[in-house]
């Protein structure tokens, strides 16, 4: 097989680091090699490189370059220099390029990459949660829930989507009944600033049931208790609330689901996304089953006179979990074909 170029595409976090190597051809990308690595296991970001082209046989056979390479990395980037977050590490472009002989190497916001990704994905890799009335190369929201809080924009630029990067998951959470004005004053005694990701995450899952089982709400069973050691805490109340085997897991998970739509809903008020809101992160293919129950539409239209302009909005939860390393494979693939920078 004769290839075209050759572009390598990377989703970095402080857990894991995916890696591809991509045939594109006239547009369209072919996956070559794929590898996951433990993070932690590697004293910097180029000995994981190093590693994986060797294993793809791309080192030291110069006559088949890496045309460009693009990075979606778990931290705050800084020119094309980026410290990760949870590891003793920083990635500098310029650096990774003079290694591997890469021309063209580009680091952006891991949430950009989900953003990017999301105009790869195959209509099997959504679903829908609101079908809505969606305009072409409209304005598209995208959020996700899952170590923290994602949030982001997309805009069409000519011939793609153009992804900006946002803090939005910092927002004030706002409650909207007794149950979470109680969550919140719970919150503020801990943290002070309660942000929408001290609920909308892994441990915010945790944070909630805390809050259900210390206000009365509900009453956990000595089998969630007993779960909740064994194994993450988060999964396992996702677990027994998912199948109502445990009243208090149940009432976090709603709660959970309510102010995820409500979050959503505050998103696509602020940025009228006409091609529709995106829900990414690794939490809401764990939950879709609690999603589609219409808890999260729900909070996501409770929006007053504004109901009628919601409801208008399509909704749809990203299922592939690559979308973050499809997303860097693109750009990478537009950097190879076009000479130009994100």
């Amino acid at each position: 097989m004769i290839l075209e170029k050759l572009v390598l595409a990377g989703d970095i976090g402080g857990t894991k680091t995916l890696l591809q190597l991509v045939d594109v051809q006239d547009g369209a990308r072919h996956t070559v090699y794929e590898r996951r690595f433990d993070s932690a296991a590697h004293v910097d970001f180029n000995a994981i490189v190093g590693e994986f082209l060797y294993a793809a046989g791309f080192i030291p056979a110069a006559a088949r370059p890496v045309a460009a390479a693009c990075f979606g990395v778990a931290g705050p980037i800084h020119g094309q220099s980026a410290k990760i977050t949870n590891l003793p590490w920083t990635i500098n472009a310029g650096a990774v390029g003079a290694e591997f002989g890469i021309a063209k190497v580009h680091l952006i916001n891991d949430f950009a990459a989900v953003g990017y990704g999301i105009e790869a994905l195959h209509p099997d890799d959504l679903a829908t949660l609101q079908a809505g009335e969606e305009e072409s190369h409209g304005t598209r929201a995208v959020l996700g829930a899952g170590t923290g809080l994602g949030e982001g924009i997309l805009l069409w630029q000519g011939n793609h989507y153009q992804a900006l990067p946002s803090e939005g998951g910092h927002v004030d959470f706002a409650p909207a009944d007794d149950d979470q004005i109680g969550l919140l004053r719970h919150l503020q005694r801990l943290f002070g600033h309660v942000s929408c990701e001290r609920i909308l995450s892994g441990s915010g899952l945790v944070r909630i049931f805390e809050y259900v089982v210390a206000a009365s709400l509900a009453k956990p069973t000595p089998a969630l208790q007993a779960a909740m050691l064994a194994i993450d805490p988060a999964a396992a109340i996702s677990a027994y609330g998912l199948d109502e085997r445990d009243p208090a897991a149940l009432k976090a998970l709603d709660m959970f689901v309510a102010i995820y739509g409500a979050q959503a809903g505050n998103l696509a008020l602020t940025l009228l996304p006409s091609g529709g809101v995106y829900v990414a992160g690794g939490i809401a293919p764990k939950i879709i089953a609690k999603l589609k129950r219409g808890g999260f539409v729900r909070a996501f239209n409770d929006k007053g006179r504004f109901a009628a302009l919601t409801r208008r909005i399509p909704v749809r939860v990203v299922m592939n979990q690559k979308v973050g390393l499809m997303g860097a494979a693109l750009v990478a693939s537009r950097l190879a074909d076009e000479n130009r920078v994100e």
